[in-house]
């Protein structure tokens, strides 16, 4: 069984296509909270309000770690995409600590981030455009086989 970890913007459904497109193939993929509301109040939420936004979101991005960190650590494999739309700074991080784990890192991003995310790019083992690339590395790494 391999173990794929869904890292990255939260706003399309880049995961629900990759994961779809993977059944049958024996993966377990394990992603981050995508309600972004849950996302930025669960700090609040579960040890208090702040009336201060910075404490409030650092809370939740402390709480949000530990999710992240437990889903990288026991991946074979991490995705992260990098979307359109916002600067993934977290996406960015969920990268490095992948490579500086070992993690097999596929990045998932437009053309457009080619020049932004190169150092990123080069700590990866692929770099993909589309979530069905993504889903045909996983198929080759699980079954060897080639698309077509």
């Amino acid at each position: 069984m391999l173990s794929v970890y869904l890292s990255g913007e939260i706003h399309t459904d880049w995961r629900d296509e990759i994961a779809q497109g993977a059944d049958g193939m024996g993966i377990v993929f394990n992603a981050p909270v995508t309600d972004h509301g849950a996302s930025d109040d669960c700090g609040v939420n579960i040890l208090g309000a702040e009336d201060d936004k910075y404490w409030h979101d650092h809370k939740g991005a402390m709480v949000n770690a530990i999710r992240t960190r437990k889903g990288i650590e026991e991946a074979d494999v991490v995705v992260v995409r990098f979307g359109d739309k916002y600067k993934q700074w977290n996406a960015a991080f969920d990268a490095g600590y992948a490579a500086a784990l070992g993690k097999s890192l596929i990045i998932l991003q437009p053309a457009e981030h080619d020049h932004a995310l190169k150092e990123v790019n080069a700590a990866a083992l692929a770099v993909a455009r589309t979530p069905d690339q993504v889903v045909a590395i996983l198929r080759y790494v699980v079954e060897g086989t080639l698309p077509g």
